[in-house]
């Protein structure tokens, strides 16, 4: 019985971290210009601003309707990526053109 108490908060403290990355992309997906996307060569601030917007959107939906992992699966999995590449790849290039 303990192992499912220990599987149960380890999925609840992964969740949380992952609502944790895709707001903090989607926030800072916001503060930037749009310029400075077109600058940076990426897709634009609506663009990723959407992306990352309905990628907490579904997040949080999952959470509060505890609906089951298959309905948010691929699309979750989707979403996730993109904020990760949005924090590894966009916004570092975003980065580097504010501090010229």
């Amino acid at each position: 019985m303990r192992v499912f108490e220990i599987q149960s908060t380890i999925m609840l403290v992964i969740f949380a971290v992952l609502l944790v990355v895709k707001l903090f992309a989607f926030i800072s997906a916001l503060t930037f210009s749009s310029q400075s996307y077109e600058a940076a060569g990426k897709l634009t601030k609506p663009a990723w601003s959407l992306i990352l917007g309905l990628g907490v959107v579904l997040h949080f939906l999952g959470m509060v309707l505890r609906l089951p992992i298959g309905f948010t699966g691929i699309l979750g999995i989707a979403f996730t990526v993109a904020a990760f590449v949005y924090l590894a790849d966009v916004r570092p290039a975003l980065n580097g053109l504010t501090r010229r």
